[in-house]
């Protein structure tokens, strides 16, 4: 009692500690986002050459990439994309503004015609184009807004006609743009010229070699100071942005052995036992006292049932499974075999029924398709009724008179791989047509035609000839996926929970180690990356990696696609700026080596001659003929451009002096000079070189501006 009423007689000291505790909890966390704190980029995904792009706006083309893209795609890829579409676009925009270029609105007019000049909803009743009827249309679309409306094949709102108008106009400027930029780059004449002197001018040439792996690399000495003086040297070379390097321990949600076993006892009591069989996809109960006497109707009621679809067709020994192929195939009928295992299934089959098949057919087939059917162009009208109605008759036809097959094939048939041929298709396996397809040319006789229907359409089937003939079956399969139980998911939890208990105050590595688990590295993480190597999709960890607070030594698990955990733990932080000389260290040592072992080779090098070099250094002497400065390659050394860049600009039978190449020291002399025959008109050498520099200049321009643009990327804080 007495200590409630000192709590009455301090509760304003008490509120206040409290308030002070929470505006303290508030503010750090404010501070630990100083972009909240000070309001910048809250709203801004990006900023090129100081234009935002807006973040409410970049999202709702992310999401409407992300329908384009389909279900496949996440929504970073989406995200991607429209981030190099609005980068782009501002990159080009500057450009634009800077040059004065418009698209006026005549030229706009055009331009809608031209990019919607072919659909029916703005054609008058001749086929023309009427600009009215456009107007009238997107005069709807705007009164409707945010409801879309049908174009073409695509529905589409006021927002999306807008966009899709200024796409158009921005493809209009870029066209006018890059078209202005290729006319300043055509190769003049004197250009041509060189190019084909450079292409058609060769010296025969004598030289002297001393590798650099006569230098042992166990004698040259790198020191970090080595490294950082090459790296300072060359800074566009080690450029690099901010990295995150990490391991992981990984705990699947896999089928244990006990999994599998419990599995194959379920399927094992369809053979031995008399208990009843829980089918988990459909919760039904099937009881068999022995499968092998069970009736086949039974039997494929239940394999319907299973994971897979019964199949009810004669295959042959190939199409079975790999791994018990020769004993499913000795089967008698009415035998069964399993439970085994397939890959990821358990499967129990049954011998249904063998025959003797051909093991070829050739064929001819004529296609009437229907609306829906697939590969059916926009242009089939007929219905699948209608469609089967012409297929009856043009039997009757060909039955009647099997001469009139080609021209039918050439004049009804939708099946563009075979019209050319008459329709035939040359001898093929059963499994190469769709079912009903193939079920018909190899179960029936030389000679049989018949309307058969696929998922194409209706086929006029007529058998031309088969070849061989072999035992095929027809098997009926249960089939159950192998999928880790309930208590194998709760024990892969536990696992994984234990372990990340455990790492904490211990080294990550020794703890791993110590529970046989593999540590896997991943180095060089960038922020917006998305896929962890050997894990799939794993934005969640990047950002994590990535966070302000996230420290080298921390650890997080994390849920896995597919089932199951990984417990991550940053090894480095990298920052942006030059490389640091440990992870160039692998990409710089062979040619900071090779810098030490040039100075150690010219140190020892005596004489001005190549024989000279030659006595001297014990190295034989090489000849090489017709060397070419469009293609630098010199006979027994291999590509060597400073060499043979070296000897095009010697005199007939001068000698240079040390040469430092790529696979070592050398000393050319000049035997002969071959210079190209001078040609009357270098005109088309000249518009080849201009046909090359035009097809790359979109690319190199566009990578020139965006390179030298001020861009400030803030994705990362949003995705």
């Amino acid at each position: 009692m007495a200590v409630l009423n000192k709590i009455r007689q301090r509760s304003l000291f008490l509120i206040l500690i409290i308030a002070l505790a929470l505006f303290s909890f508030v503010l750090a966390d404010l501070f630990k986002n100083s972009d909240a704190l000070l309001g910048t980029a809250q709203d801004v995904v990006a900023s090129v050459n100081g234009k935002n792009i807006d973040r409410i706006d970049f999202m709702s083309k992310v999401e409407n990439m992300q329908r384009q893209l389909g279900p496949n795609a996440t929504s970073t890829q989406a995200m991607n994309r429209v981030y190099d579409q609005e980068v782009r676009r501002a990159v080009m925009n500057t450009q634009f503004e800077d040059l004065g270029m418009t698209v006026e609105q005549d030229q706009m007019k055009d331009l809608i015609k031209q990019n919607f000049g072919t659909y029916t909803e703005f054609q008058n009743e001749v086929g023309l184009f009427d600009e009215n009827k456009l107007t009238e249309f997107v005069a709807n679309l705007k009164a409707i807004s945010p409801e879309r409306s049908v174009l073409g094949t695509f529905q589409l709102n006021y927002d999306d006609w807008v966009n899709s108008e200024n796409s158009i106009a921005i493809g209009a400027q870029e066209r006018a743009y890059f078209n202005m930029v290729k006319a300043g780059v055509n190769a003049t004449l004197n250009e041509a010229e060189v190019e084909y002197l450079l292409e058609n001018s060769t010296r025969d040439i004598r030289y002297v070699q001393i590798p650099y792996s006569t230098i042992n690399d166990s004698l040259i000495d790198v020191t970090k100071s080595d490294i950082n003086a090459y790296i300072n040297n060359n800074k566009a070379q080690f450029e690099v942005d901010a990295s995150r390097d990490i391991v992981f321990v990984e705990f699947k949600e896999a089928a244990s052995l006990d999994d599998e076993n419990n599995l194959k006892n379920d399927l094992e009591v369809f053979v031995t036992g008399k208990a009843v069989f829980e089918n988990g996809k459909n919760d039904t109960i099937v009881a068999f006292r022995n499968v092998k006497e069970a009736n086949l109707e039974s039997y494929v009621n239940y394999v319907a049932a299973s994971d897979d679809n019964y199949n009810d067709a004669f295959v042959k020994k190939s199409a079975l499974p790999a791994v018990v192929a020769d004993t499913l195939f000795k089967l008698n009928v009415g035998d069964v075999y399993g439970p085994y295992k397939d890959g990821a299934m358990m499967k129990l089959t049954k011998m249904v029924a063998t025959k003797q098949m051909p093991d070829s057919a050739k064929v001819r087939h004529i296609l009437i398709p229907h609306v829906g059917a697939s590969s059916a162009t926009p242009d089939v009208l007929q219905t699948v009724e209608q469609a089967k109605i012409t297929a009856d008759s043009v039997l009757a036809i060909v039955k009647g008179n099997r001469s009139k097959f080609p021209e039918l094939v050439t004049a009804l048939s939708s099946d563009q791989g075979s019209v050319d041929k008459g329709g035939v298709y040359d001898f093929h396996p059963s499994t190469q047509m769709v079912k009903p397809f193939s079920d018909f040319e190899f179960q029936n006789n030389v000679g049989d035609i018949e309307v058969i229907q696929t998922q194409f359409g209706f086929h006029i089937i007529e058998i031309l000839d088969q070849k061989g003939s072999s035992k095929a079956v027809k098997v009926a399969t249960i089939v159950r996926n192998i999928e880790p139980s309930t208590e194998t998911i709760d024990n892969v939890f536990t696992e994984a929970s234990k372990f990340e208990l455990a790492v904490q105050g211990a080294v990550f590595q020794d703890i791993a180690t110590e529970r046989k688990l593999p540590v896997k590295p991943v180095s060089g993480i960038k922020v917006l990356d998305e896929q962890i190597p050997g894990l799939g999709s794993q934005r969640g960890m990047v950002k994590w990696a990535f966070e302000n607070g996230t420290k080298v030594g921390d650890f997080k698990r994390f849920t896995i696609p597919g089932g199951g955990y990984a417990v991550a733990q940053v090894t480095k932080i990298s920052k942006k700026g030059l490389m640091d000389p440990e992870t160039a260290s692998a990409s710089v040592l062979g040619d900071i080596r090779k810098e030490k072992k040039a100075k150690l080779i010219r140190d020892k090098v005596t004489g001005t001659t190549v024989d000279e070099v030659s006595k001297n250094q014990s190295r034989p002497t090489s000849n090489s003929a017709a060397v070419n400065m469009k293609n630098p390659t010199i006979t027994g050394a291999g590509l060597e451009p400073k060499v043979v860049g070296t000897a095009f600009g010697l005199k007939d039978g001068e000698t240079s002096g040390l040469i430092d190449g790529d696979r070592g020291i050398y000393m050319v002399s000049v035997s002969n000079i071959q210079e190209a025959a001078k040609l009357e008109n270098y005109q088309s050498m000249a518009s080849r070189l201009s046909t090359t520099r035009s097809s790359a200049v979109q690319t190199k321009v566009y990578n020139a501006l965006k390179e030298t643009a001020d861009i400030e990327d803030n994705r990362a804080s949003f995705y």
